[in-house]
């Protein structure tokens, strides 16, 4: 198969979706792997690097042009809609619940549309999204710590504080990869941490790994509105597969936190979990003011760390990259989580949660391949 690797055009998106180990690999099963000139500079990857593996270097317009299957990282922006057509696979982090604008062109051009953030393993974990979620969840720490610096606008306390001086609360709303690491992160640093969950089970897990120093508290509107009013920095983690993260905490209870405080939606990439977060930011410009409240709302925070968020990510998605490779979409029926990732297929919405969130008609994909 002909495989093509473009460079991401997302502001500050560094990363790149094949390492040249990975194009070795799928160039040593008789592929053939076109990458796009300086695709992965950004992660420490030279453009000989990729040669000396046997990847051919092309133009932008090459390696949509040449390519059967499109691997990237982020979606497609706008710019990139006319590279999109039928006879095309392309293997990414879609997010189209909250990307509306993007799923109408993958629907129009009835693209095969297949997304690492909806693949499930044999457990129902979601094995594609852990890697850039660990990088997210302990990321948000370092970005809330440097927040709350009063150079940078925030009420000039020290994530851990200091003897004989109380540390920073910390709420992180969720309990899943992302909550879990920078919970992890935060207590780590010294902070005081809180868990807001639903999941009883999950309760018991972090308590019994962190041996109790995690607190976790149940998650509903009552003790989120009363532990906001104290928090120092806020850190939002919900996920649903495939769907926009609901609105858990309301504009009101955003005017009831302190000046200065922190809040930082790592949600933001399906829609945000916090009603004060209704706009994603960019690395070049990334936090805002609402009622005295810093919010960072970067949708694409892991290409902050690009060596490391490349390195992670590839290390999970090859094995399903040689997959489709070698079988097409075979390869998806074949395997019951692989075929979750499939959110569009000739026009078709393929992923239930994905058609709710956009108000379309989901189609079985089993029916249709």
């Amino acid at each position: 198969m002909k495989i093509g690797v473009p460079k991401e055009i997302k502001n500050n998106e560094e990363r790149v979706a094949l390492t040249p180990a990975g194009a070795l690999a799928l160039i040593n099963k008789g592929h053939e792997v076109f990458v796009e000139s300086k695709a992965g500079v950004g992660s420490g990857f030279k453009d000989e690097e990729y040669l000396e593996v046997g990847a051919k270097i092309v133009s932008t317009d090459e390696v949509f042009a040449r390519s059967e299957l499109i691997i990237k990282v982020k979606e497609y922006q706008k710019s990139e809609y006319k590279y999109l057509r039928e006879d095309q696979m392309v293997f990414t982090y879609l997010h189209i619940a909250a990307e509306p604008d993007f799923a109408k062109a993958l629907i129009d051009h009835k693209v095969t549309a297949i997304a690492y953030e909806t693949i499930e393993d044999d457990s129902g974990a979601l094995p594609l999204l852990r890697p850039m979620s660990q990088v997210a969840g302990r990321m948000a720490v370092q970005v809330g710590a440097w927040i709350l610096q009063k150079a940078n606008g925030g009420e000039g306390i020290l994530l851990g504080g200091v003897p004989g001086v109380r540390p920073a609360k910390v709420m992180v709303l969720g309990g899943g990869v992302v909550g879990f690491e920078a919970a992890r992160m935060a207590n780590g640093l010294g902070a005081d941490v809180e868990v807001f969950i639903r999941n009883q089970r999950r309760m018991a897990e972090i308590d019994e790994l962190t041996n109790g120093q995690i607190h976790t508290v149940f998650s509903n509107e009552y003790n989120i509105q009363k532990s906001i009013k104290e928090a120092d920095l806020v850190i939002g983690a919900i996920l649903l597969h495939g769907a926009r993260a609901p609105k858990i905490v309301s504009e009101e209870m955003v005017k009831t936190m302190k000046k200065g405080a922190a809040i930082v939606d790592v949600s933001i990439d399906q829609g945000g979990c916090i009603a004060t977060c209704d706009h994603t930011t960019t690395h070049d410009d990334p936090v805002y003011e609402r009622y005295g409240v810093l919010h960072y709302a970067v949708a694409n925070m892991p290409g902050a760390v690009p060596r490391t968020s490349t390195l992670a990510l590839s290390n999970a998605t090859l094995p399903y990259i040689e997959k489709l490779a070698d079988k097409g979409l075979i390869a998806l029926k074949e395997d019951k989580g692989f075929m979750k990732g499939l959110n569009t297929y000739k026009g078709y919405y393929t992923y239930e949660a994905v058609a709710e969130a956009l108000g379309g008609e989901y189609h079985d994909p089993e029916k249709l391949i």
